[in-house]
């Protein structure tokens, strides 16, 4: 016995994606309105061929009743003799079913129906005894039909009525002349149908291919993720679109930015941002981590075309860099003085060599003289720091870029109105933010300063000026260097401007420093300023308020 085949299970099916459902909501919804259409098309047809059936056969009864031969024709013995010939004629001139002329009694002397003349009419025409002219539906000889029945006066006999016309068509020819117009609105339907079922094709091939096939409730669940996954993520997206207007942005983005809730829809040109960073979200490339500035932080920008066979915009990924960036600097600080003090230790060294070496020759008093020299020299800068300078995390910088200076061969010193007491700089100003400014305008100055055969016998020197007075702190630094062209001091501070060794001119893309020390200045309600040094080099004064840092807090 064979065994049936087990069939496959049968395949669930999820709910129709939206623009099926769309598709055939669209579909069912045209099928209506064409067949309302259409049915009331038909009726009012109806309604008008029988109202033009009997404004028809009005015509034809009223021509008829108003006719002399007709008139003269009812006072003979024999109105059928001259009628019959006469209301046929009239019958097919005037497009009806039938004329019937007949005798006040209702017997006919006229009808297309030869047997049926003399015989009683079917139909009222106690309206017409009375003057009237009277339209009504009736069934007589051929059928149902709409007819008029008017009355025929006699003037010569006192206006007497003296015989009655009734034309009419039947129901016959009207249902044929509707059938002809029904079929012609059938057909008008049909293209109506089939053109906007087209239409709705169309239209949702190209819904079905913007919501990729997905039916309401993906959508509905997509978009749930999407509002939570932008508002989950810490970090700014920014999305453009082809005209370069803001058509998304989170909260990360409108925070890393200093946007409003109102960026959506602007133009980026209208968002007020830096330059650069405006030209980077502009830049029809996509960026890959390009660091970028804004008035208070340093931004990682990534950004990519977005396409779609014609271009569609971009996307925009932001990162807060500003923290890792001070950090680096930091570090790169503490890298510097741990370089110098290598440096030191390795010339410590050197010189205690000396003395040993001395004391070994038994030159002890040369030994001591020399000895003594050198802790003078290296202790009066820390003396001269220590003294001046009470903020710590100042004064150990000072030092480690003072060892940095000298290891390059330029002296840094302090200038003697420098002044910082202990407990003048409040916790609102950021010990990092001192470090940025002071580490990079100092470390600008000992690389402009930094003898080269170019500059001959120029002595290279660095001065330092840090005071704490009358509500504020000025930092200021100037060199020997080159200086800064006056028709770049207001470059200087902007992303990628660098004088470096080996460039010919201000090259944008390499510099960073200059920029952040404007960026932390500004974020301290501080101004910076350059002019020329009277050494001769770049003088940079910076000037932080102390009483808004103290409010911060």
């Amino acid at each position: 016995m064979r065994l049936p085949r087990p069939r496959p299970p049968r395949r669930l099916r999820g709910p129709r994606s939206l623009a099926g459902q769309l598709f055939a909501m669209q579909v069912v919804l045209v099928a209506v309105v064409v067949m309302g259409c259409a049915v009331f098309a038909y009726v009012s047809a109806g309604r008008q061929a029988e109202e033009t059936a009997r404004r028809q056969a009005t015509a034809a009864a009223t021509a008829v009743a108003d006719s002399p031969a007709v008139v003269a024709a009812a006072r003979t013995k024999d109105p059928t003799a001259a009628l019959q010939p006469y209301s046929e004629r009239l019958r097919r001139d005037a497009g009806v079913d039938f004329v019937v002329i007949m005798s006040p009694r209702g017997i006919r002397w006229t009808h297309p129906e030869p047997s049926a003349i003399g015989k009683k009419y079917f139909g009222h025409i106690g309206p017409a005894l009375r003057g009237e002219i009277f339209p009504e539906t009736h069934r007589g000889v051929l059928g149902p039909s709409v007819r008029v029945v008017a009355p025929v006066h006699d003037p010569g006999r006192g206006n007497r009525i003296t015989a009655l016309v009734s034309s009419g068509i039947t129901i016959k020819t009207i249902s044929a002349q509707l059938r002809d117009q029904v079929l012609a609105l059938v057909g008008v339907a049909a293209a109506a149908l089939a053109l906007g079922g087209l239409g709705t094709y169309v239209i949702n091939a190209r819904l079905r291919r913007h919501t990729h096939g997905m039916n309401a409730g993906e959508l509905s669940r997509m978009h749930d993720y999407h509002q939570a996954a932008l508002h989950a993520v810490r970090e700014g997206l920014l999305m453009l679109d082809g005209r370069r207007r803001v058509a998304l942005i989170n909260d990360g983005g409108r925070e890393l930015l200093g946007l409003s809730d109102d960026a959506v829809g602007r133009q980026v040109t209208e968002l007020g941002l830096p330059e650069p960073l405006t030209e980077a979200l502009l830049a029809p490339g996509p960026r890959v981590d390009e660091l970028q500035l804004t008035s208070e932080r340093v931004l990682v920008v990534n950004s990519a075309p977005v396409s779609g066979g014609e271009r569609c915009g971009s996307v925009v990924t932001l990162r807060d860099h500003t923290e890792l960036q001070a950090l680096s600097g930091e570090l790169d600080s503490v890298r510097g003085v741990t370089e110098a003090l290598r440096s030191q230790a390795h010339e410590a060294a050197n010189r205690l060599h000396t003395v040993v070496s001395l004391i070994e020759l038994g030159r002890a008093e040369a030994a001591v003289e020399f000895a003594t020299a050198e802790l003078e020299l290296a202790q009066a800068l820390t003396d001269q720091v220590v003294g001046a300078v009470a903020e710590p995390v100042l004064a150990a910088l000072l030092l480690g870029k003072a060892a940095q200076a000298n290891e390059r061969g330029v002296e840094l010193t302090l200038t003697p109105d420098s002044r910082i007491d202990d407990g003048l700089l409040p916790p609102g100003l950021p010990a990092r933010d001192l470090v940025t400014v002071l580490g990079n305008l100092v470390d600008n100055a000992i690389d402009a300063a930094a003898p080269t055969p170019e500059r001959g016998a120029i002595e290279p020197r660095v001065r330092v000026t840090a005071r704490a007075a009358a509500g504020e702190l000025l930092l200021r630094v100037a060199d020997t260097g080159p200086g800064v062209a006056a028709d770049a001091a207001e470059e200087i501070f902007r992303r990628g401007w660098t004088t470096k060794p080996g460039t010919a001119a201000p090259a944008r893309g390499r510099g960073l420093g200059l920029a952040l020390v404007q960026q932390a200045v500004r974020r301290n309600g501080g101004t910076v300023t350059l002019d020329r040094a009277p050494e001769g080099g770049a003088r940079f004064t910076v000037r932080l308020p102390l009483l808004r840092a103290g409010a911060a807090r």
